[in-house]
C-alpha cells in the first residue's frame, strides 16, 4: 500500500490517495480466499475444496475484493497515517476509486485530523475568588446538626401541641355534611410546621391538646392534583392521642464524649472549625479554577471537528450508564422511567462535552509553547500512584494502559496548574450586582 498524494481539503480535512499495487493486491485476494474456503460450497465439489477460480466465476472477479482490500486497509493504513504524519480525530472514510488485477486498487481516504490550536492570554487570567470563611455561627449550626442527630423524642401531656412538634391524630376530612375519600387518617404521625398537609392545617392542630375534639377549616389550593378537591372548603374533625418533641441534649464534654473522638466541646468545635475550613477553601478553589476554565475556554476561537464533541458525549453517557450499573440499574431501565429516549439524553452532555473538549486542546498546546515536559519519573510516579489505588502492580498498570496518554495527561495537568499560579484572582462581585446583571442578560 503506497501513499501517492495527501491534500489538505479543509480545515481539519485531508485527503489522501492510496495505492495497492498489482502484487500486493493478488496476494490480499488469494490470502482472503484462503481463509474464506472452508464455508464455501458448489455443486459437485465438497465444501472447503472449490476452486477459487471456479468461484470467482460462478460469484464474479471481485467477489474477493472487498474482504481483501479491508485486510489491507487493517494492516497497513496506520502505517500510510502516519507516513503522511497525520493525528487523525476519528475512523477514516474509505472510498474504492478504482480496482482491477492487472492495476491492483486506487483508494481515496478522507481524514479528520486533531485541530491546530492557537491560544493567547493564558497568563494573568482574571477570575473573582471569595475568601474561605468560616463563622462561628456556622460552625454552632453544625453542632447543633450533631445533637439534632443524638436527640430524643419525649412525650407531652401537660401542654398544647405547638409548632415543631410531632402529634399522633386521627383525623376525617367533610365538605359539608358529606365525608370525602381519601380525607380519613387514624393514628396519623405528623410533625407540625413540616408542611405536609394543606396550607393552615398544621397551624390550626397547633394549640389543642391531648384527646381534645376540634375542627379544622382549609381550602384545598387551586392548582390542587385532585382537580374535584381544587378550591373547596373542608373541615377536618381531628383529636390528638400523643404529643412529643425533639429534646437535644446538653452541649457539654460528656456528650462531646459519647458522640465524638474528643474529650472536650472546645476540642469538637476546633475539628468542626477545621474541617469546614477545609471544606470552603475547596469550594472557592473549585468556583476560581471554573472561572479560569470558562475564560480559558473562550479563548479557543480555531474550528474544532464535531466529531470530537461527539466522542466526549458518548463517554460521559457511558460513564453514566456505568454509575447506573454499580447501583443495579441498566441505562435502558433509567431511559424508561424518565421516558427520554438515548440520543436525547446524549444531547444533555453536548455542551459539557464540547467544554472538555475544548479545555484539553488548549492545555495540550499551552504545555507545548510553556515546554512543560513530564519526566519518566513523574510517569513512573503516577503508574505506581495507579497501581496502589487498583491493588495492581506497575507492570500490570503499563500493560492495561498507554503510556504516552498517560504522560499527555499529566502535561495537561501541568499546564492547568501552570495557568491558576498565572491568573490574578479579584475580589467577587457583590450577589445583588451579579442579579442585576443576569437578569440584564436574560431579558437581552
Amino acid at each position: 500500500m503506497n501513499l501517492k498524494s495527501s491534500t489538505k481539503t479543509d480545515v481539519n480535512m485531508t485527503e489522501l490517495v492510496v495505492e495497492i499495487d498489482a502484487e500486493s493486491f493478488e496476494k490480499a485476494v488469494e490470502a482472503t480466499y484462503r481463509q474464506q474456503k472452508k464455508n464455501i460450497s458448489l455443486p459437485g465439489f465438497r465444501k472447503g475444496k472449490v476452486p477459487r477460480k471456479l468461484v470467482e466465476k460462478t460469484y464474479g472477479e471481485n467477489v474477493f475484493y472487498e474482504d481483501a482490500i479491508n485486510m489491507l486497509l487493517n494492516i497497513e493504513l496506520p502505517a500510510v497515517i502516519a507516513e503522511a504524519a497525520l493525528d487523525l480525530v476519528d475512523a477514516p472514510k474509505v472510498e474504492l476509486t478504482a480496482v482491477n488485477k492487472e492495476d491492483g486498487a486506487t483508494l481515496k481516504v478522507i481524514c479528520v485530523t486533531k485541530p491546530e490550536i492557537h491560544i493567547e492570554g493564558y497568563q494573568g487570567i482574571e477570575a473573582p475568588r471569595a475568601e474561605a470563611v468560616v463563622t462561628d455561627e456556622e460552625v454552632d449550626q453544625q453542632i447543633d446538626a450533631m445533637r439534632r442527630r443524638n436527640a430524643r423524642m419525649v412525650s407531652v401531656d401537660d401542654r398544647a401541641a405547638e409548632i415543631g412538634d410531632e402529634v399522633t391524630l386521627d383525623f376525617e376530612g367533610f365538605f359539608g355534611d358529606e365525608a370525602f375519600e381519601g380525607g380519613k387518617g387514624e393514628n396519623y404521625q405528623l410533625k407540625l410546621g413540616s408542611g405536609q398537609f394543606i396550607p393552615g392545617f398544621e397551624d390550626q392542630v397547633a394549640g389543642h391538646g391531648l384527646e381534645e375534639d376540634f375542627d379544622v377549616t382549609v381550602t384545598f389550593p387551586e392548582n390542587y392534583q385532585m382537580e374535584d378537591y381544587a378550591g373547596k372548603e373542608a373541615v377536618f374533625k381531628c383529636r390528638i392521642h400523643e404529643i412529643t418533641h425533639e429534646e437535644l441534649p446538653e452541649l457539654d464534654d460528656e456528650f462531646v464524649k459519647d458522640t465524638s473522638d474528643f474529650d472536650t466541646v472546645d476540642e469538637l468545635k476546633a475539628d468542626v472549625r477545621k474541617r469546614m475550613e477545609e471544606a470552603a477553601k475547596a469550594s472557592v478553589d473549585r468556583a476560581f479554577e471554573n472561572a479560569i476554565v470558562e475564560k480559558l475556554v473562550e479563548k479557543i476561537e480555531d474550528p474544532i471537528p464535531h466529531c470530537m464533541f461527539e466522542q466526549r458525549a458518548d463517554m460521559l453517557l457511558n460513564q453514566f450508564a456505568s454509575q447506573l450499573q454499580s447501583q443495579g440499574v441498566s441505562l435502558d431501565l433509567y431511559l424508561q422511567y424518565t421516558g427520554m429516549e438515548q440520543d436525547a439524553l446524549k444531547a444533555t452532555y453536548l455542551e459539557r462535552a464540547e467544554t472538555e473538549v475544548k479545555l484539553r486542546l488548549a492545555l495540550e498546546k499551552i504545555a507545548e509553547l510553556e515546554n512543560l515536559a513530564v519526566t519518566d519519573e513523574e510517569v513512573d510516579a503516577e503508574v505506581e500512584k495507579i497501581a496502589q489505588a487498583n491493588s495492581m502492580t506497575a507492570e500490570d498498570v503499563k500493560k492495561h494502559i498507554a503510556l504516552d496518554d498517560l504522560r499527555t495527561d499529566l502535561a495537561v495537568t501541568k499546564a492547568m496548574e501552570f495557568v491558576k499560579e498565572k491568573a490574578i484572582a479579584t475580589e467577587p462581585k457583590p450577589e445583588t450586582e451579579e442579579s442585576a446583571e443576569a437578569e440584564t442578560a436574560d431579558a437581552e
